[in-house]
């Protein structure tokens, strides 16, 4: 009587498990849902924010530099006035009058197309980076939709399996109260409930920190997700 009652509550243990595990994970997913939550990532994420501003900070930078070649010519003007002796015998190449001269910086003439080129170069990494980190965070969000997909997905078959085993047990302790089956038979019953009231517990505190996780990601609440 024990070892049937054994192989008769796993059968059943089995048949419900089975009829869940058929169902694949795949068909939840929803990609218009799984794009909105990229897009938003992107809008919200810190960490995405911050390569957007450093590749802004870096192009203001390199407008900067282009702009700055003005800086290698330096204007000044120097005036006589009327009147004064036009030669000075210490200084003869004083006229008077306004005299105007314009200067070119050597140092910077000819290290100025280098630091162009470098503000560039600055700019170009930066904008790689930014792909980079977007393509990591796509994945990231992909990753993270997955497993709460998953996690729905496992709590459905815990919550049914805690049903399965709570229907089990309480049909048992009829059949024990009646002296049908065994004190033995009806504490594996009890057993079994409370092993799969635990996996329950379990699978729905997994699919609160995989929806906390992804909320975290794309910088909103999913029930805000339109």
């Amino acid at each position: 009587m024990k070892n049937l009652f054994k192989i008769a509550l796993m059968a059943l243990m089995l048949l419900s498990l089975e009829t869940y595990a058929q169902e694949s994970i795949i068909a939840e997913i929803k990609y218009a849902d799984l794009e909105k939550y990229i897009d938003l990532a992107k809008q919200n994420f810190p960490r995405r924010k911050m390569f957007s501003e450093r590749a802004a900070g870096i192009k203001t930078q390199l407008t900067v530099a282009s702009l700055s070649y003005l800086d290698l010519f330096s204007a000044s003007y120097f005036y006589r006035p009327q009147g004064k002796i036009a030669i000075d015998p210490i200084n003869p190449y004083i006229v008077n009058g306004y005299q105007f001269g314009i200067s070119l910086n050597l140092a910077n003439f000819i290290s100025k197309p280098f630091m162009v080129k470098k503000a560039k170069s600055d700019y170009k990494i930066a904008l790689l980076e930014e792909k980079e980190y977007e393509t990591q965070l796509v994945n990231e969000v992909k990753s993270k939709y997955y497993d709460y997909i998953q996690s729905i997905s496992l709590l459905k078959i815990s919550s049914q399996m805690a049903s399965d085993n709570k229907g089990v047990a309480e049909s048992l302790r009829s059949r024990f109260e009646k002296g049908e089956i065994t004190l033995d038979a009806y504490n594996q019953s009890r057993i079994n409930q409370f092993s799969a009231y635990q996996a329950k517990i379990a699978a729905e505190a997994t699919y609160l920190k995989s929806k906390d996780i992804l909320e975290e990601i794309i910088g909103t609440k999913l029930t805000d997700v339109k």
